[in-house]
């Protein structure tokens, strides 16, 4: 793993961003408005990313859809992440029957794959964006809660704990003191990672027609539509098929950097 800070793929996540949730302000054209007479016109001047076969500008749709699948990827990713980390550190931490009950939760759930349990869920309810959000973060914080229980493990057992615990010192103050400091760089790797594999399970969803519904769009959405016309408007879905990429591969060397620095501390420690 590379010692350096990933200049690029920080810098393709920040104008990824921004794009999408700034672009909207300075390039002003609706993602909604059909034009009869410029469908499926190539990227040009007046239509940078061209437009598709109801002839709406792609690039205000590639800005609004990736408004949407950001805010699924990292509102899920927030919310796994947040209940791995509760979850994992009260398992390490309390140990005994709710050490056992964790153990038996989260191999229930990794009994099915998390792709099939997730199309089962969504397939019974509307999708909207809070749905997929919640639907997503609740198949999707077991990978955390494990690394975080076994850092847990590691963390009590470290003999200035058990020094506290024998004073009596509060739970809560134990856990928030020294725990959450120590288990921090586990949650921002696992969030980083989950935001690129939330924004891939919704675009996922998304072109099999169970992601979000229209006129609401994702950059998975936008990919979908342009499947009936690949071959003639190759445009249509490389934009958003890039974006996916460029995100995800980007946010993946993030998080690969944020794992390397964080053994290299453990190791520095230990």
């Amino acid at each position: 793993m590379s010692r350096e800070i990933p200049w690029f793929s920080i810098t393709i996540v920040i104008l990824l961003f921004c794009i999408s949730f700034v672009g909207s302000y300075i390039y002003q054209v609706s993602p909604y408005e059909f034009h009869s007479d410029s469908i499926l016109l190539p990227p040009s001047l007046q239509h940078p990313l061209g437009t598709d076969r109801l002839g709406r500008d792609m690039l205000a749709r590639v800005m609004q859809g990736g408004r949407v699948s950001l805010t699924i990827g990292v509102g899920s990713a927030l919310i796994a992440s947040l209940v791995g980390l509760a979850m994992g550190a009260a398992a390490g931490y309390a140990k005994g029957l709710w050490d056992r009950s964790f153990v038996i939760i989260v191999d229930l759930f990794l009994t099915f794959p998390t792709f099939f349990l997730l199309l089962s869920m969504v397939s019974y309810m509307e999708a909207s964006s809070a749905i997929l959000i919640v639907v997503i973060a609740f198949t999707g914080w077991m990978g955390t809660a494990r690394l975080i229980r076994s850092e847990s493990y590691r963390i009590a057992s470290q003999p200035y704990i058990k020094v506290l615990k024998i004073a009596s010192v509060p739970t809560y103050r134990i856990i928030f003191r020294y725990f959450l400091p120590l288990l921090a760089p586990i949650f921002y790797v696992s969030f980083t990672f989950g935001v690129s594999g939330a924004i891939l399970a919704e675009s996922g969803l998304s072109y099999l027609g169970l992601g979000v519904t229209p006129p609401d769009m994702s950059w998975g959405s936008i990919l979908s539509d342009g499947k009936a016309v690949m071959e003639i408007a190759w445009w249509v879905s490389f934009f958003p098929g890039l974006a996916i990429f460029l995100i995800t591969f980007s946010l993946v060397q993030i998080s690969d950097w944020l794992q390397g620095r964080r053994g290299r501390k453990l190791a520095e420690i230990r």
